[in-house]
């Protein structure tokens, strides 16, 4: 299994070369794209039970997706609802595709080897996903969302982040496929309450884009190593993250937090804020380091 790892790992390399060196023209594009989808197309081809979980969370999803739209229906009337609907509707099939992309890392981490289901702790991180696919929806449709829903998605967003990570290692489940996806997803949803609260006005643009920046400095880092580079990227986590990632999470409960707490939000905003800006610097420089590190060992 692990030379199969290996295999894939040295045909993303191939593929990323090639296209470096037919500098990035659009039939080189193409051809990527292409290659890369076959043998996507071929690890779902020769594992069923996979393709078929594929299968099955993606119409959960679906299902979930409707019951949202339904209910944006329902208590904001249908004209909100179908501006919305676009932007949502590309967002979930975006993520499903996403997820299909991404099959093959589906596998344990040492053995190596393909897991046979998606799994519970990756439907949590889709489900993460998905509601920050309807936040961005709504800011894509030019729809205003009340203080109290973004809160809500985002505190179903923080119980889902904690469910992912504990039920992959209770289950012995985790796999790259669940890293790359729980990024994305916290990405996505951190984005998109970023934004809103710089809509409301609730949060400065300055403090925004330092937010921002948190997660925007890795993914630029990692594009920048597939395409340029043609180097396979290292996922990981550092303590710093951690700690900014926890931070910014609590600012965000207390920028959201209902008006009858006011007094207790504004004694503890700005040394949060500090803090929280603090280690927004020092996770990214962390995770540099420890790339950097990882080279010289390598």
């Amino acid at each position: 299994m692990a030379s199969t790892v290996s295999n894939e790992s040295q045909f993303v390399v191939d593929l990323l070369t090639t296209l470096r060196h037919e500098k990035f023209s659009p039939l080189a594009w193409a051809r990527f794209l292409a290659r890369s989808w076959n043998m996507s197309r071929q690890t779902a081809t020769t594992n069923a039970c996979l393709r078929h979980s594929w299968r099955r969370v993606s119409l959960a999803l679906c299902v979930s997706g409707l019951m949202l739209f339904a209910a944006s229906f329902g208590l904001e009337g249908p004209a909100i609802a179908l501006r919305l609907l676009p932007g949502f509707l590309f967002c979930v099939v975006w993520q499903i595709n996403d997820m299909y992309w991404h099959l093959g890392l589906n596998r344990q981490p040492q053995a190596g080897a393909l897991l046979p289901i998606v799994g519970l702790a990756n439907f949590c991180t889709q489900l993460r996903g998905l509601g920050a696919s309807y936040l961005l929806g709504r800011l894509l449709g030019g729809v205003p969302t009340p203080t109290m829903l973004i809160l809500l998605i985002f505190l179903s967003g923080i119980i889902t982040d904690i469910l992912d990570g504990q039920i992959a290692r209770r289950t012995h489940t985790q796999s790259k496929l669940g890293q790359i996806t729980d990024g994305e997803a916290d990405f996505c949803l951190y984005l998109a309450v970023t934004l809103m609260l710089i809509q409301h006005s609730i949060l400065p643009l300055w403090v925004g884009i330092v937010m921002l920046a948190r997660f925007l400095l890795p993914l630029l880092a990692a594009l920048a190593s597939y395409f340029i580079f043609a180097h396979p990227v290292r996922f990981g986590s550092t303590v710093w993250g951690k700690y900014a990632g926890l931070a910014q999470c609590l600012y965000f409960l207390v920028l959201l937090a209902p008006s009858q707490v006011d007094i207790l939000t504004r004694l503890i905003n700005f040394p949060l804020l500090f803090v929280t800006l603090v280690l927004m610097i020092a996770a990214p420089t962390a995770q540099i380091m420890a790339n950097m590190r990882q080279e010289k060992g390598s």
